[in-house]
């Protein structure tokens, strides 16, 4: 699904593009009753200096011009930009940048989702889709950090050992399922795109900051059989408490 069929298929007519490019969008919107602040990165995008500054500024505008509005991230990026310059510019510290604008929206009572519709890869989703209170993604989206031959080629594991460990644990291997398995995405939506999004979102304005706070993603890791570990090697670092 593209970024026209994805915003067709959950705002329709109500969409109001503020600008578009060919790799990222932001507007406004309508989801059921109410209008919502609409985020986006399309065509596989790069996310960049320039791009996470844009993107941390609509943040902020929001939070100042339209308090409490629901902001919703719509994500199909290959990750961050690696070229010269944008690592020379301190990437890291853009988007760590957009990161901590995303928080201070949280903190100022917006709810933030994430919609995952095309690819979402390592840096690139992690400072916007990962840091939304809720994260879905559509069943034909891809998510990964990393393919498998990288990750040979990285670590020095042989591939075939790697294509061994993935058929066990999902932590190795790409694809929506695998994250839903591992407690990071909240669904997978088949079908039903508009009212899938009415229902996120009313659902996380019916709870509380300190609900939203915290992070139940391990813990539905272990319920859906993806994360088996991680709750205990928490436990025995933090200790007795």
């Amino acid at each position: 699904m593209n970024r026209d069929q994805v915003l067709n298929a959950l705002f329709g007519q109500s969409w109001k593009a503020s600008h578009v490019e060919a790799d990222h969008f932001y507007g406004r919107a309508t989801a059921g009753n109410q209008q919502v602040t609409v985020i986006g990165t399309s065509e596989k995008a790069e996310v960049g200096a320039d791009m996470a500054l844009t993107m941390a500024r609509v943040v902020i505008e929001t939070i100042k011009q339209r308090p409490g509005e629901p902001i919703v991230f719509l994500l199909d990026t290959q990750g961050q930009r690696l070229r010269r310059r944008d690592e020379l510019m301190g990437l890291n510290g853009y988007m760590a940048h957009l990161a901590k604008a995303v928080e201070l929206a949280r903190q100022r009572g917006h709810v933030i989702l994430s919609v995952v519709y095309g690819e979402a890869v390592s840096g690139g989703y992690i400072s916007t889709g990962m840091m939304a209170d809720a994260c879905y993604a559509l069943a034909d989206a891809e998510i990964k950090v990393m393919n498998l031959p990288a990750m040979s080629r990285i670590t020095k594991i042989p591939l075939d050992h790697l294509q061994e460990l993935a058929k066990q644990s999902p932590v190795f291997s790409p694809g929506v399922e695998n994250y839903l398995r591992m407690g990071h995405l909240d669904a997978v939506w088949q079908s039903d795109y508009a009212a899938n999004l009415v229902q996120a979102i009313a659902h996380l304005q019916g709870k509380s900051r300190e609900e939203i706070a915290k992070d139940s993603r391990i813990a539905r890791g272990v319920e859906r059989g993806g994360r088996q570990a991680a709750g205990l090697v928490i436990e025995r670092v933090l200790g007795p408490q």
